[in-house]
């Protein structure tokens, strides 16, 4: 008996230490940014650590460390080497697995740079990376150790800055979701001109369901990374220029999405300034973009679908939305499992649609949902999203998700992010 009491009493113990755990027990007021390489082709990947670095100042979340708003595609586990506690974690995406899924990685192999920011540990720790396959199952698992003491961490952000200003100020860095706004394709002749895009982009976030509403819980910071070449490169056209981190178009051949594999030059702009989410301005009229969760934001600012692409994008970055549109000619069954439930909040194979928004139907809604039906159900089970016709279901008939031409998130996401914003924001 008075064992089966000692081991309560050591269990409450460790619950009551956990909760008590402050950031300041593990973490210093400064930043570790981890730059690895993905590595690999479809069938076989790994992660590498190409360099550690130290910047100052942390200005992500204090609360909710060690735990995850989203699974995503990808996941960073941060442990204390003396006692195996998990301290921290954070989930992401990456354009290596997107890249994955093309035919072009049956054939041949390729790296990708991935640079993510964790707050700095004041003892040793073990990283975890692990990075997912399309049905969610471990593909790779990379573990290295990191002790603060290093010499070869990489001071960075103590010298000189690039220019910068807020455009918007919510409140402290500590207690706000600070998003950076860097310009591409931008001469330094040019930045006048970025700085009213990246008003323009600010406001548009602003205009839509939750952020209007919960503005005052974001800082964003327009950062002037110059160019230079005016422009982005468009390989279609055979236009390529020299720009701050070498965007281009026809990412995987496909015309209007816009990326970058430069990632390490992104995060070296940024260096010595405050930030967590990040949206690229790209000094162009052609039309495109691309939005990876957890990594960036990148659109076109000079197209006349400025305003909502830079919003759907950053529901991707941001939020970690899917796409709701899909293709009438090509179901696509492959990218998505028909047999698992994916992560992303906004799409279901109803599979364990009770984990996403079964509780938003009204009595009677019909599964699937007709979309002759939209005005009478504003939430339902409609079919088609996540770029399948068949066997994928969006909540909306129409959504920012979806199409340019509808002007708010539907009520799934903006739920979904309402609850994002909570968790980064809120104790």
């Amino acid at each position: 008996m008075r064992t089966k009491y000692l081991f309560l009493l050591i269990g409450l113990a460790i619950t009551v230490a956990l909760q008590g755990q402050t950031f300041s027990d593990y973490f210093a007021e400064k930043t570790l940014r981890l730059d690895y390489l993905f590595v690999g082709n479809a069938d076989r990947q790994e992660v590498t650590l190409r360099e550690l670095s130290c910047l100052p100042g942390w200005a992500g979340r204090r609360h909710h460390l060690a735990e995850l708003p989203l699974k995503g595609d990808g996941q960073i586990h941060v442990r204390d080497k003396a006692t195996g506690v998990e301290i921290y974690s954070h989930s992401f995406s990456s354009l290596f697995q997107e890249w994955l899924d093309t035919d072009e990685a049956k054939g041949s192999t390729k790296g990708f740079e991935n640079t993510f920011l964790v707050p700095f540990p004041i003892r040793p720790v073990e990283i975890e990376a692990l990075l997912f396959d399309a049905r969610g199952e471990v593909a790779t698992r990379f573990v290295h150790t990191v002790d603060p003491s290093d010499i070869l961490i990489h001071l960075k952000g103590t010298g000189e800055i690039l220019p910068h200003k807020y455009i918007w100020k919510g409140g402290d860095v500590e207690q706000c979701i600070d998003i950076a706004i860097l310009a591409e394709g931008y001469t330094e002749e040019e930045m006048e001109r970025f700085y009213q895009d990246a008003e323009i982009a600010m406001e548009s976030l602003f205009n839509h369901e939750p952020f209007r509403s919960m503005k005052e819980r974001f800082n964003i910071v327009a950062v002037a990374s110059p160019s230079i070449d005016s422009g982005v490169s468009v390989p279609r056209l055979g236009e390529w220029r020299r720009t701050a981190f070498g965007s281009h178009f026809s990412t995987f051949y496909s015309d209007r999405y816009l990326t970058t594999s430069d990632v390490r030059s992104i995060h070296d702009a940024l260096s010595g300034i405050a930030y967590e989410h990040i949206i690229i301005l790209a000094n162009t009229d052609e039309y495109g973009g691309g939005g990876i969760y957890n990594a960036f934001t990148l659109t076109t600012a000079h197209h006349k679908d400025f305003r909502p692409v830079v919003v759907h994008e950053f529901g991707h970055s941001f939020g970690g939305l899917a796409d709701e549109y899909f293709y009438e000619n090509d179901t696509m069954t492959d990218t998505t499992p028909l047999d698992v439930e994916p992560w992303e909040q906004n799409i279901t194979t109803r599979v364990d649609f009770g984990s996403k928004w079964q509780d938003m139907l009204v009595k009677g809604t019909p599964i699937p949902t007709p979309v002759t039906e939209s005005k009478r159900y504003p939430v339902g089970v409609y079919e088609g999203g996540g770029y399948s016709t068949k066997g994928v279901y969006r909540p909306a008939d129409y959504c920012r998700m979806r199409v340019n031409e509808w002007p708010e998130f539907c009520p799934v996401c903006q739920r979904a992010l309402r609850r994002l914003i909570d968790f980064y924001t809120q104790p």
